[in-house]
């Protein structure tokens, strides 16, 4: 019965989510909103006193002590509704690389986790901005009426919560215009990743924000160390989930693409923890991501029993950023730099290594020159970023032209490299002559021309969405000859293609494309022997996108959420600055600050 199944055409909608699934979720997440609005508006008026005892109650949390209770309940909210978002995303991102795409939002079980995940965050938010009471929760803090002061850092907690649940119903209308793009790379996906990882620069702010009004709770400093380390782990940990196509093996862009992200996450979240936590800061960061990132991959692949998903290391980016603050620690903006260039060289080569062993899709020679190069630049850029949110966090932000030349030119440098690594080509004249083993079912490939593929980045058979993912690097026979090592899916619900990326070139050449109704594609069988065009690869990857799409159509939705993207990013960025004068105290404080700072500079000779 199984096998009947699988032949017969996919009938799963292509577009849209059924409208009977959208109401149900509009209506539920209305709900749970209006009990969130129901009990804040409880709280203020003193009717429920739920949480006020939650957050006098959170405060004795061993790692959260020293932290108002406004600071620490939604802090302690927080951390585990992203450490459920992570493993729902995970677990998703593994069911539409095994089984395509969905029946509807509420059909995919891993959908769950990332919404609760994701309302739980944005809860932590609105909490931080409803508990206190009679208080101003420091000199960040937005006046909302009269006598109640928001602190700085809840508005943003809450605001990187609400863009990552826009990108649900968002996604849902891409959908209806543009088709189900599978790919971790959607501008609504990315939504959904940007909002979750970016949140832990909000709960960094928090941490400040809170530590700084203290109710004069005992605090250990192992506490606050365990405390930060755990932020740095975690903003390490949101950042690398842009990675997941490279961690699962179906990457959709150009290798070097995979480095650059790297680069940025490490720069970024290492040079945080390293300034902020103290002497091996970046290397506790490291230890707790592994924790949670292996432990999700863990719990996806072994234990649901879904693919498993390989784990950056960063052990060795980590050493290289802890030995640069050994000597640099007083020069934040040269200490990222130099970590950067660290990581981007000595980090780049480690991780070369470690993808021989644990990635479906090992570096190559091929991208070696370029992937150090863009390597670099994440590195440096994100060694910046981190640099530039530690300052605020201190107190001690450069001056405003130079924060500005450092945080436009560091964004600058990552969308360009990010650009970069997304395109890719597809040249013209391109065929794959495959011949098939009917004994044992291994393919013999032929390219012409041959030259196409002397040196490829990868060139493989991959077979995915018909249960599982199968990947098989084909070795060379002889110049533009190949084969395969394994018998090649040719049946059944799974896509199978022969996949090559050289360069910049990207093609693809469909041997097995099951029938698809609400497509109205009709089955591409697999003969004995057969011949295929090279086509450009997403368009085989990403079969369900609706192609003749106005471009206007495209640029416009697109601007869209660049929009809301860049909103995020420039609010983050003037909440640091926010918090960042509010610790430095008034202006003549500030000078006079700034003045000592420079005075001990000059003794010591850092300046």
């Amino acid at each position: 019965m199984t096998s009947l199944l699988q032949q017969l055409p996919d009938t799963r909608p292509a577009g849209g989510a059924a409208l009977d699934q959208i109401l149900i979720a509009s209506g539920s997440a209305t709900l749970l909103t209006a009990l969130l609005l129901l009990l804040g508006y409880g709280h203020r008026t003193g009717r429920i006193k739920l949480l006020a005892r939650l957050a006098e109650r959170s405060e004795h949390s061993w790692f959260l002590r020293g932290l108002p209770g406004w600071a620490a309940l939604p802090m302690q909210l927080a951390f585990g509704s992203l450490v459920l978002a992570l493993l729902g995303m995970y677990w998703d991102i593994s069911l539409h690389i095994t089984q395509g795409r969905d029946e509807g939002p509420l059909a995919n079980i891993a959908h769950y986790p990332i919404l609760f995940g994701l309302f739980g965050l944005f809860t932590a938010g609105m909490l931080a901005i409803v508990l206190p009471l009679g208080e101003r929760p420091g000199r960040a803090a937005v006046r909302i009426t009269r006598d109640w002061y928001a602190p700085t850092s809840g508005i943003l907690l809450a605001g990187a919560g609400f863009y990552a649940l826009l990108g649900f119903p968002l996604d849902d209308v891409w959908h209806r215009i543009f088709g189900q793009d599978v790919t971790l790379w959607g501008p609504t996906h990315l939504m959904l990743i940007g909002g979750a990882g970016l949140s832990l620069i909000a709960l960094a702010l928090m941490e400040r924000e809170g530590r700084f009004v203290r109710t004069g709770r005992a605090e250990t400093m192992l506490a606050c160390y365990v405390r930060r380390g755990m932020i740095g782990g975690g903003m390490l940990a949101g950042l690398s989930v842009f990675q997941a196509e490279f961690d699962f093996g179906v990457p959709q862009f150009r290798l070097v693409h995979q480095p650059l992200l790297i680069a940025i996450a490490a720069g970024c979240a290492l040079v945080v923890a390293r300034m902020w936590v103290g002497r091996g800061g970046a290397l506790f960061a490291v230890g707790f991501y592994v924790l949670i990132r292996g432990g999700v991959s863990v719990l996806v692949g072994p234990v649901i029993g879904e693919l498993f998903a390989a784990v950056p290391l960063y052990v060795v980016e980590a050493l290289c950023v802890e030995v640069a603050a050994v000597a640099l620690l007083r020069r934040p903006l040269v200490l990222g730099t130099v970590s950067g260039l660290l990581i981007g060289t000595i980090g780049f080569a480690s991780e070369y290594v470690w993808t021989q062993f644990a990635f479906v899709m090992p570096w190559t020679p091929d991208m070696l020159l370029e992937g150090v190069l863009m390597a670099v630049v994440g590195g440096v850029s994100g060694g910046l970023l981190g640099a530039l949110l530690v300052c605020a966090l201190r107190g001690e932000l450069p001056s405003l032209p130079v924060r500005r030349v450092v945080f436009g030119g560091a964004l600058l440098a990552i969308a360009l490299g990010i650009t970069n690594g997304l395109i890719g080509t597809a040249p013209a004249g391109v065929r794959a002559t495959m011949a098939l083993d009917q004994r044992t079912g291994q393919a013999d490939v032929r390219l012409d021309p041959p030259a196409i593929a002397q040196d490829p980045t990868w060139l493989a058979v991959t077979s995915w969405q018909g249960g599982t993912l199968k990947v098989d690097h084909l070795r060379r026979i002889g110049d533009g000859h190949y084969r395969t090592n394994a018998s090649v899916p040719v049946g059944g619900m799974g896509k199978t293609l022969l996949r090559l990326h050289d360069g910049r070139a990207m093609l693809a050449f469909p041997i097995h494309m099951p029938a698809d109704a609400a497509l109205g594609l009709p089955e591409l069988a697999a003969e004995p022997l057969f011949t295929r065009d090279g086509q450009p690869e997403w368009q085989v990857l990403q079969r369900e996108t609706k192609l003749g799409i106005p471009p206007w159509l495209w640029v416009s939705a697109s601007l869209v959420v660049l929009a809301c993207s860049v909103a995020l990013v420039v609010s983050l960025g003037w909440g640091a600055q926010r918090v960042s004068r509010a610790i430095s105290g008034p202006p003549t404080a500030r000078r006079a600050k700034h003045r000592a700072v420079r005075v001990a500079r000059l003794a010591d000779g850092t300046a």
